[in-house]
């Protein structure tokens, strides 16, 4: 079993390396070990999850094609533009939004320029800003009822009668609460920006001009609402079919499951986006949504196959000696899920690796959704596209990675933020 664990391990780090579809493969090179040389026997891929985010991505990707996306980023600019000196407690929030409606912490991109040239032009240090915007972007994901992450936990979680509502009565104020507090602790980092001896620098070498360029420009307003609007009612209908199974079409009694509801409801706002808007299909494809949804699919493809496949053919070895502790200190699973989030990048590919661990121990539904926000831990080393992506847009030098690569600009922010969401969930799941 140690030895397969190991298989395990350096398949997921190297498919960490190779970046996009790489942590996919690498999975699919661990199964062929597993099956082939130690002999498991595969169990099901996640086909449910994987065309889910296939049909959410693809109604994203229609809504950032038909100018959606940018719609958005422009309302942003204005409320921060409107309200500069609250820069590092507003722009978490538009990110968490963002993420919140598109079901991908990678509409962030977006808005990251934005909150830097404001941050930078009202002089308050941009890093207090971009550090909780990035952690606020991976937060959403265990809030957004459309995200890869929830749809996999609301799958796993059905057997308890789990429904969507459930778990966004504690997802959506649990992580809303980290990010806020993540937000106001980020407001006395460093040194002010006048003060910093990095923006000194750049500002003497000539390296930092003014942009008064627009970051954003919707060439056809009324489209890009249109698609927004369409994209929030579907939104709104995964909701309500999710959390009133009664409203459901049901056949000899049993309501349609939410996976065949989602995909039907997601597929249809592409086609509804795309005919409304008169968008070219081909377009969608070609977006940053649609192109980081994709390599999540195949991510959660190999990965999670590759987990299941290991954890169903060691199950008594694996959960016999840990099960006391679990159910004596069930918080410490949160430990678990936050570091193979680290190693797997993913929201999804943790919960579709893990979650049915917790299940197998017989963990309390209920408190593995308190813990769900453990899986955002992939701040912990700062190589994630958002992170990377954040630093750049920080002309000023401020957003940085430290001397020793974990004092970087992302971790306390992420700390207090996951810590937060967790010990607010563990609470509400006591009041409810």
């Amino acid at each position: 079993m140690i030895l397969q664990l190991l298989i395990v391990l350096a398949a997921i780090i190297v498919g960490a390396r190779l970046g996009g579809i790489g942590l996919g493969v690498m999975g699919g090179v661990g199964m062929a070990i597993l099956v082939f040389i130690f002999g498991l026997e595969p169990t099901s891929p996640p086909i449910d999850v994987m065309l889910m985010i296939a049909a959410v991505i693809s109604a994203a990707a229609a809504m950032q094609a038909a100018g959606g996306l940018d719609y958005l980023v422009g309302l942003a600019e204005k409320l921060l533009r409107k309200n500069p000196s609250q820069v590092t407690i507003i722009s978490p929030l538009v990110t968490y939004f963002f993420t919140f409606v598109a079901g991908t912490g990678h509409v962030a991109y977006s808005v990251l320029p934005v909150i830097a040239e404001v941050a930078r032009e009202t002089k308050i240090r941009p890093e207090r800003p971009l550090g909780i915007a990035v952690i606020a972007s991976q937060q959403a994901i265990t809030a957004s009822p459309i995200s890869a992450a929830t749809v996999a936990l609301l799958g796993m979680l059905t057997f308890a009668d789990i429904t969507l509502f459930d778990i966004l009565k504690i997802s959506i104020p649990a992580t809303l609460m980290g990010v806020l507090v993540g937000a106001f602790c980020s407001k006395k980092v460093g040194k002010e920006l006048l003060d910093d001896p990095e923006y000194q620098r750049r500002v003497k070498e000539g390296m930092i001009e003014e942009n008064d360029k627009p970051i954003n420009k919707v060439k056809n307003v009324g489209r890009a609402k249109l698609s927004v609007i369409l994209f929030l009612v579907s939104t709104v209908l995964i909701v309500l079919f999710g959390s009133i199974p009664a409203m459901r079409p049901s056949f000899n009694g049993t309501p349609v499951d939410m996976p065949a509801i989602i995909e039907i409801l997601m597929l249809s706002t592409c086609a509804i986006i795309l005919l409304a808007t008169k968008t070219n299909g081909i377009i969608p494809t070609q977006g940053s949504v649609f192109i980081a949804g994709m390599q999540a699919v195949i991510a959660i493809f190999g990965i999670a196959w590759m987990g299941d496949t290991f954890i169903n053919g060691n199950l008594a070895e694996i959960t016999g000696p840990i099960e006391g502790i679990v159910r004596h200190w069930p918080w410490l699973f949160a430990i678990a899920l936050f570091v193979m989030s680290i190693l797997l990048y993913s929201q999804a590919a943790t919960v579709r690796a893990i979650v049915p661990l917790g299940i197998a121990l017989g963990m309390n539904p209920m408190m593995l959704i308190a813990l769900f926000p453990a899986v955002n831990g992939y701040f912990f080393i700062p190589n994630y596209p958002t992170i990377v992506a954040a630093i750049n847009f920080d002309r000023t030098g401020t957003t940085h990675i430290g001397k020793w690569i974990l004092n970087h600009s992302f971790m306390m922010p992420g700390m207090v933020a996951t810590i937060v969401a967790i010990a607010t969930g563990l609470l509400l799941i006591h009041i409810y």
